[in-house]
Parts: C-alpha cells; structure tokens; sequence
C-alpha cells in the first residue's frame, strides 16, 4: 500500500526547536507515523507540553531542553535520545533564526551570530547524529531554510545569507552520505507562527501579503509538515540533496514593509 510509505513505526526522530510553531507541528506529524520522538528547545516548558501530547496519542517522546548554540547541549541532546531509543533514525533541524536588521546595521557579531544559529547548529547536529544512523539502516535529515535563502529583500542580510549556507550545507551533505543517509530542506515561505503573529496584528499587512501569494493565503504548520512527512519517511526514498520550496507559489518576496532602515 502506497500509504505504508509513510509509515515509520518503530523509528525514532529528533526535532529541534520542536516546543512551538513549525518544530512542533513536525514533531507531532511524526509522532503520528509511529515515529518516537525527541522534542527539543530552550523553553523546557513548552516542549514538556509538547512531549506528553504525543505521549497521550499512544507514541514515545520525551523532552530535553536544549540550546542548539551550545556544543555541549547538543552533544546531550544526541546522547539523551541513544539512551531512551538506542537509535536516531530521524533529524530535523529546525531551530534558527535572526532579526531583520539593514546590512550596514548589521554588526559582526550579529551576522556571525546567525550563521552559527542556522548552519553550524545543523552541521554539528548532523556530525553527531549520522554515525548513530550509519550504525543501523540509515537515516534521513530535513533541514528547514528559507525563502529568503533565494529571495531579495532589504533588511534580511543574515538571515538570508546564513539559509543560503545551509541549502549548500544540505547538498554537500546529501552527496557524501547517500545512499543510506538522506539529507534535504524545505524552504519555507511565510507562514503563520508566534514568530510572524506580532506582524499580522496588523490586519492590512496580511491582506497585502496575502494578496502577493499566488495561493491567496499565509502557510500553516501542517502545510510545512506535511511536506516534512514527505521527505523524512520512506516515501521519498529516491529524493536527496534538493530544497523544496513550499511557499504558496511565490517567486518573490510577499513582504510589503521597508525594513532597509530597521
């Protein structure tokens, strides 16, 4: 059956950045294949209450607290997972981020800030994580990018760059460790999250935005993992190094504000 594709009982996935927005509807999507997962964030808080969700829907989780910037951390997290499964057959590297700031307003500190945030975290996630999918039947890593990783827009010089490094990040990877590990990315259009909320209580701004999104509407989490499920189970055995851009049919940015000066 075409379905059972789509199954992964038995398997385990971390998911970082897992206690709200886009981390937590993959978790929870994943968590309904069958798949036992480990929620992972800053806020210990939120991904308690995301791990018993799963847990009262019949699936293994559990909840280690994490900062994806600290080395250390990560290394726990990996070790935490092995301990609980003695497995790692998932990674979803979803933690990231940066304010938008004009690029001559940019300091060093912060554009370094944002590649480490979003492409040193996803690289040593996955150093540390793929000997453990080696050792059985190996694995598959979903980085999430951006569209801002392709787009212009003013005010997105680290974030974007840093996005742009994690889609090479994800090919140089594919190549080298297929074809037991699979490793792609999503990037992702504008979606509505805690992150975008604080815009949208502007109810023009999402009208504009919504009216420069071919698809007539922001993104939602299961839009976003929807397409995690694809790509992170066996139904896409025959996909690797490749970006899917899921972003309502955008071909440029639907920002409507000037953040040149921010």
């Amino acid at each position: 059956m075409i379905l059972d594709r789509f199954r992964m009982d038995g398997k385990v996935a971390i998911v970082t950045g897992s206690g709200r927005g886009i981390g937590r509807g993959i978790a929870e999507a994943l968590a309904e294949t069958g798949c036992g997962v480990v929620c992972t964030a800053r806020s210990a808080d939120q991904i308690e209450t995301v791990a018993k969700g799963i847990e009262a829907s019949g699936q293994r989780a559990i909840a280690v607290p994490c900062d994806v910037n600290e080395r250390a951390d990560l290394e726990n997290l990996v070790a935490a997972a092995m301990k609980e499964f003695g497995r790692i057959d998932v990674l979803v590297n979803n933690a990231g981020g940066s304010p938008p700031k004009a690029a001559l307003r940019t300091s060093e500190t912060m554009f370094n800030h944002a590649i480490h945030f979003n492409v040193t975290s996803a690289f040593l996630m996955s150093r540390f994580c793929i000997p453990h999918m080696l050792e059985r039947d190996g694995g598959s890593i979903l980085n999430i990018s951006s569209g801002l990783s392709w787009m212009v827009e003013a005010g997105f010089v680290a974030y974007g760059t840093a996005k742009a490094a994690l889609n090479h990040l994800t090919r140089l990877l594919a190549n080298e460790f297929a074809p037991r590990v699979r490793v792609n990315a999503i990037a992702v259009g504008s979606v509505e999250t805690d992150a975008l909320g604080p815009f949208l209580e502007n109810g023009d701004l999402k009208q504009k935005m919504e009216s420069l999104t071919p698809m007539g509407r922001l993104g939602t989490t299961d839009d976003i993992a929807l397409a995690a499920l694809y790509l992170t189970t066996p139904a896409s055995s025959w996909v690797t190094g490749k970006i899917f851009e899921v972003d309502g049919g955008t071909v440029a940015s639907n920002w409507p504000l000037d953040l040149s000066g921010v």
